[in-house]
């Protein structure tokens, strides 16, 4: 509504050509801000998902022998360690089983 009122206003109070120019300026700016809100919004997609922690580092929060938790990107996981691991060591995130990470020893 305030854009048809905005419009009826610019084409009819301005002088001649101004009006059409003020119109003109204003929906090049329109689109060009609308293009650039576009672009800024999809230039990184969000990582979501428990894929995104394989290949991650992280430190055990207790010892793993086998299960136990570690924490990873500031969130704690339950994790399993074929080899076993103490308590404080750093480890990769091998792969995801449900909610269950698998990890090694860094």
């Amino acid at each position: 509504m305030l854009f048809l009122i905005a419009l009826v206003l610019a084409i009819f109070v301005l002088p001649s050509p101004w009006g059409i120019v003020a119109v003109v300026a204003g929906a090049v700016l329109d689109f060009g801000e609308t293009g650039l809100f576009l672009w800024w919004s999809r230039r990184r997609r969000a990582a979501v998902g428990v894929q995104t922690l394989v290949g991650k580092t992280g430190v055990t929060v207790g010892d793993l022998w086998p299960v136990g938790q570690v924490k990873v990107d500031g969130e704690i996981w339950r994790a399993r360690c074929e080899g076993g691991c103490d308590a404080g060591t750093a480890i990769v995130v091998l792969g995801v089983e449900g909610l269950t990470l698998d990890v090694k020893p860094a």
